[in-house]
Order: structure tokens, then C-alpha cells, then sequence
């Protein structure tokens, strides 16, 4: 199993749909993120800055080919058009990388 941890701002203007949208998100979106080994998905807000949390559950040899069977779900590209509009990415984040992942500096069980 391992740990990611991502942040990314999101616009002001878009805090209350950007809620509304994840009170129930769609069905196909919530199949893809468990068919593709992801559990314990959580995404946090504060002042502006999402925080993002999941583990990875699958073979560490599959995780590149989960990633893009999930980026290639039905309606996911339209789940992205609509949440990607709604998030500024940070200027520092690796190449690829929409949210920016984080360094893990701790962890206790």
C-alpha cells in the first residue's frame, strides 16, 4: 500500500459548487477510483487550498497502467473539464502533474 498526499488552489469564486459537486459525485467517476486500487480518497479545503489524500492498494508494477485506465474512464474527461476549471495549479509541480504531489515526511500507524 502507498500513501499520496496532493494540494492544488482553488478559485474563490468556485468554493460552494466545488462542495455541491463532491457532496455525491457521479457513480462511473466512484467505480473508476476503486477499480483502479485507490481507497480511503479524501479531499480537504482551507482558505483557498485543496489537500488530497488516498492510498493505492494494487501491484506496484500496475500503478502507471491503473493511473491511465482511471485518467481514461468513462466521463472522467468530463469530470476533469469541470473540476480543472474550478483549480489553479501550483507553478512548482512536476511535469504531468495537475495536483502536486507531496514529499511524505511522516507516518504512524
Amino acid at each position: 500500500m502507498k500513501r499520496f498526499g496532493q494540494v492544488i488552489r482553488l478559485r474563490p469564486e468556485v468554493e460552494e459548487e466545488y462542495k455541491r459537486i463532491h457532496v455525491k459525485i457521479w457513480d462511473e467517476i466512484a467505480e473508476a477510483i476503486r477499480a483502479s486500487g485507490i481507497v480511503n480518497y479524501s479531499i480537504f479545503l482551507k482558505d483557498g487550498w485543496l489537500f488530497a489524500y488516498f492510498e493505492y492498494t494494487g501491484p506496484d508494477d500496475e500503478f502507471d497502467a491503473r493511473m491511465e485506465a482511471l485518467a481514461n474512464a468513462p466521463r472522467m474527461q468530463e469530470w476533469w473539464g469541470i473540476t480543472k476549471a474550478m483549480q489553479i495549479p501550483l507553478e512548482t509541480r512536476a511535469e504531468g502533474e495537475w495536483w502536486a504531489n507531496m514529499e511524505e515526511v511522516f507516518h504512524q500507524d
